[in-house]
């Protein structure tokens, strides 16, 4: 386990095993810690989950929360006794996810793949709900390619400083 995560990766009620399986692998690769707020579309034993993270699941720093209040309980005095700052991701976010600097121990919200985030914890998010830009038909990115590009914008913002 990670004691001081690089970034903290929030998977708001994740609903496909191999998703929140490549967002494992992602969460190795950087120093993340991966949490995944409850209800689940998976078991976390789910072959399709340990599949996707390969050999890498058992190196993750991971915890399940029953819910949002939950989640937030245990990011309480994360760092430095204050909870890091979160920023939370969806398509219908006016601010881009470039245009705020990251630090250290933050957390990067995500909510599940059919519905996105609760409009009850966007309601919340103020500005600090941040879109990833969409192009053409698309209405929206995997899961999983939206936290890399969001984790390694971070990580890129972080060897800059």
């Amino acid at each position: 386990m990670l004691a001081s995560p690089l970034l903290h990766i929030v998977l708001h009620q994740p609903e496909i095993a191999a998703n929140t399986g490549n967002i494992g692998r992602t969460c190795v690769a950087l120093g993340a810690k991966l949490w995944l707020v409850r209800p689940l579309g998976f078991r976390v034993d789910d072959y399709y989950l340990r599949r996707a993270g390969l050999d890498y699941w058992e190196h993750l720093a991971w915890q399940a929360v029953d819910d949002w209040p939950a989640l937030l309980a245990e990011l309480t005095g994360a760092r430095d006794g204050r909870a890091p700052q979160p920023y939370f991701f969806s398509k219908s976010a006016q601010r881009l996810y470039t245009d705020v600097r990251f630090a250290p121990g933050d957390v990067l919200v995500f909510g599940s793949e059919s519905a996105g985030l609760p409009p009850s914890i966007m309601a919340e998010a103020g500005d600090y709900l941040l879109r990833l830009p969409l192009l053409g038909p698309v209405r929206s990115l995997n899961l999983s390619n939206a936290v890399a590009i969001a984790a390694y914008e971070a990580l890129r913002q972080f060897q800059e400083h």
